[in-house]
């Protein structure tokens, strides 16, 4: 199994990544985690071959070969290249899924026309799920409800913590004392999942790889280089 961190965009000022990340099983699952902006968008720059099409492209994959897209969550630095991939499966958490349907939450509503793609085959799950063989989603809410991570059990690295928005960077790794930034919605559930990824990653030894830390990127192995 191989995982490969994609930097689809950067988020200006900050200097930020706007990440994605390729897993290739042993099987032949090629799972995608989140699609990063639409070019062109007010808020993250995405330079000419960063979109996720071409950045697969690099890897020698083509849309048509991904089998699964799993969603962290639908914000729009999240889902800009969503319909590029019409016959994957696109897993969610339910929750986060109904929630954004909804239109109650205006940053979801405003970004619907990249992730409610007509055509798109979206799979709910509730909770901590596996989602293959050495690939599990945990569900890790309060950025937005229905948040997820994953965690990515990689036979010579070890695991690897996808923690997305619930760390986004070093500072956030401490529950009690993170800041809580403006697009994160539910504080006390913030803490929670911060403690639980955490927690998680100490008792697996995992490597935590933050959402949007603009230092810690450049200590990663970014891809084409993977961790396996």
């Amino acid at each position: 199994m191989r995982l490969y961190l994609l930097r689809l965009g950067t988020i200006p000022g900050l200097g930020a990544p706007v990440p994605g990340y390729l897993i290739r099983t042993d099987e032949g699952a090629t799972v995608l985690v989140d699609t990063g902006a639409a070019p062109g968008g007010p808020q993250v720059l995405v330079e000419e071959g960063q979109d996720v099409v071409s950045s697969l492209g690099r890897l020698g994959v083509r849309p048509e070969d991904v089998t699964h897209v799993v969603c962290s969550h639908l914000d729009p630095d999240h889902v800009g290249g969503h319909a590029a991939f019409p016959g994957a499966e696109f897993v969610i958490q339910r929750a986060h899924l109904d929630l954004a349907r909804s239109g109650t939450v205006p940053r979801l509503a405003a970004c619907r026309p990249l992730w409610d793609v007509p055509g798109l085959k979206y799979t709910t799950v509730d909770g901590d799920t596996e989602l293959l063989p050495g690939v599990e989603l945990v569900a890790s809410g309060g950025h937005v409800p229905g948040h997820q991570s994953v965690l990515v059990r990689l036979p010579h690295t070890g695991p690897v913590l996808l923690a997305v928005d619930a760390i986004p960077m070093s500072a956030a790794l401490d529950a009690a004392r993170r800041p809580v930034l403006p697009f994160d919605m539910d504080e006390k559930e913030l803490r929670e999942s911060t403690r639980k990824l955490v927690e998680l990653a100490r008792a697996e030894g995992a490597l935590i790889v933050h959402g949007h830390d603009a230092e810690q990127w450049p200590t990663l192995r970014a891809a084409p280089a993977y961790y396996d």
